[in-house]
C-alpha cells in the first residue's frame, strides 16, 4: 500500500519532533499496538539514561509516567506475553504477572492523573519538542572532559564565595522578560542542570536558518566538563530548566554615604588602624601596614585592650581613618574590602597570651591613600571591578 504521507509531510512531522516510520503489517490489534509503542518509549528512556524509570517527586514527569506505565505492564499477564519477545533489556523480569488482561485501561491520561498532572488537550502539541529543542537537549548532553579545567576552577570557587557573601545573586528566567533575546557574553555564569556553567568563549556570529543570529560557545561546567553548544541552544536549555538561573555580575551598589539623610539609621564604621607593635615585620612596614575592619559599635570600645588580642598583633594601635556607614550590610562590606586588598594581606603569625599561634586576617600592606580611593569606589559602586596591585601600589581593574 502506498505511503499516504508526502515527503513534505514527513519533513513537517520531523520538525515537530514526531518520528516518521513506514507502518508495518503486524497483525496486532490497535490496543496491542498502543501497548508496544508505550513499551518502546520506556526502552528508549533506558537506552538514553542507563536505568529503568523510577518513581519520586524529584524526577522528571516523563520518567515518573514511564515508571507507572512499566509497573502496570509488568503486572498484566497478556502484556508480558506480548512484550517479552521485545524485552532485550529485561525490564519485565522483576514482577509477577497479574491475571488482569489488556482490557485493563493503560491510558496515559489516567497515569498522569495519578501523578497529579492535568492531561493535556489532545489537540495541543504540548509535549512535542521542535527539532531546535531536540538539538538543544542533545548539545547540552554532549559534554566532554575539560582538559584545562585548572584554569577555570578558581573562577567557580570565587563565584560560590560571591554568592555566599551577597556580591552576586541568582535570577530565574521569565519568558515575558524577553530572555530568549537576551545577550550571552564571555565571562557570564549560569546554573544549568544543577551545575554552574561559565561562558569561556563566544565564536563569530552567524545567521541561523530561522533568521536569528547565533554563535558557537565554549561553555565550562563546574563538574570539570565542557561543551561547544550554540548560543540559542543554551538560551533554550536555560529557559526550559525550571531550576535554571543567571548568576549576576558582582556589584556593590551605593553602599554608604558621607552624610545620613532623614530616616537613615547608622549601621557602623569602617576603621583603619596602625599598629604600635615592635615586631620586626611591623616596624619595617609601619607606614603602609593597616588593619581595615568594620564595626557596628564604638571604635574606641572596639580597640580597647588590644595588647591582649592577637588579631591586633598583641599591641596598642592608633586610629588613622574612619568612615561612617548608613543602612548597610556590614558583613558584606567587610568581605568586599578584604577581597580587594587580599593580594596585600600581611602573612604573619602571632602568639596569644597562652602561647597559641594565631594568624591575623585583617592587616594589609597598603598605603592609606589607596584605602581612601577604595572607599570612594565603594560609594559609587565600581569597587567590584578593581583589585589592589601590590606591584604598583594602586587599584587596578580585574578581569572582566
Amino acid at each position: 500500500m502506498a505511503n499516504k504521507f508526502t515527503d513534505e509531510d514527513d519533513v513537517l512531522l520531523e520538525e515537530l519532533g514526531v518520528e516518521v516510520h513506514a507502518k508495518k503489517e503486524t497483525g496486532r490489534t490497535a490496543r496491542e499496538e498502543r501497548v508496544v509503542v508505550g513499551f518502546e518509549e520506556i526502552q528508549r528512556f533506558v537506552d538514553q539514561h542507563g536505568h529503568a524509570p523510577q518513581h519520586g517527586e524529584g524526577r522528571d514527569i516523563f520518567e515518573r509516567l514511564y515508571a507507572v506505565r512499566l509497573d502496570r505492564l509488568r503486572g498484566l499477564a497478556d502484556c508480558r506475553v506480548l512484550l517479552e519477545p521485545l524485552d532485550h533489556q529485561g525490564l519485565l523480569a522483576s514482577a509477577a504477572p497479574s491475571p488482569v488482561g489488556l482490557s485493563e485501561q493503560l491510558d496515559d491520561d489516567e497515569l498522569l492523573a495519578r501523578l497529579g498532572v492535568e492531561p493535556a488537550d489532545i489537540t495541543e502539541l504540548r509535549h512535542v519538542r521542535s527539532a531546535a529543542e531536540k538539538r538543544a537537549a542533545e548539545e547540552i548532553a554532549n559534554r566532554q572532559r575539560c582538559e584545562d579545567f585548572e584554569r577555570f576552577e578558581p573562577l567557580f570557587d570565587q563565584v560560590q564565595n560571591d554568592l555566599r557573601t551577597g556580591l552576586r545573586t541568582t535570577r530565574p528566567f521569565v519568558k515575558d522578560a524577553g530572555f530568549l533575546k537576551a545577550e550571552i557574553k564571555t565571562g557570564q555564569f549560569f546554573i544549568l542542570g544543577g551545575q554552574t556553567a561559565y561562558v569561556a568563549e563566544v565564536g563569530e556570529p552567524f545567521r541561523a536558518p530561522n533568521g536569528e543570529m547565533d554563535a558557537r560557545l565554549r561553555v565550562i561546567y563546574s563538574n570539570g566538563t565542557e561543551s561547544d553548544l550554540l548560543l540559542r541552544s543554551l538560551q533554550r536549555a536555560l529557559y526550559k530548566d525550571e531550576a535554571g538561573r543567571r548568576i549576576s555580575d558582582p556589584t556593590a551598589g551605593p553602599l554608604f554615604a558621607d552624610q545620613n539623610e532623614e530616616g537613615d539609621e547608622a549601621s557602623g564604621t569602617v576603621y583603619v588602624l596602625r599598629s604600635k607593635s615592635d615586631h620586626p615585620t611591623v616596624t619595617a612596614h609601619r607606614d603602609v601596614l593597616h588593619k581595615i575592619g568594620v564595626t557596628g559599635g564604638d571604635v574606641a570600645r572596639r580597640i580597647a585592650n588590644t595588647r591582649l588580642d592577637p588579631t591586633f598583633l598583641m599591641a596598642d594601635v592608633e586610629v588613622v581613618a574612619t568612615y561612617e556607614l548608613y543602612n548597610i550590610n556590614r558583613t558584606r562590606l567587610e568581605n568586599i574590602i578584604h577581597r580587594v586588598f587580599g593580594p596585600a594581606r600581611l602573612d604573619i603569625e602571632i602568639k596569644d597570651r597562652f602561647g597559641q599561634p594565631i594568624v591575623p586576617r585583617e592587616w594589609f600592606l597598603v598605603p592609606l591613600f589607596v584605602v581612601d580611593e577604595a572607599i570612594e569606589r565603594i560609594r559609587d559602586g565600581t569597587i567590584t571591578s578593581y583589585v589592589y596591585d601590590p606591584n604598583t601600589a594602586s587599584l587596578a581593574r580585574g578581569a572582566e
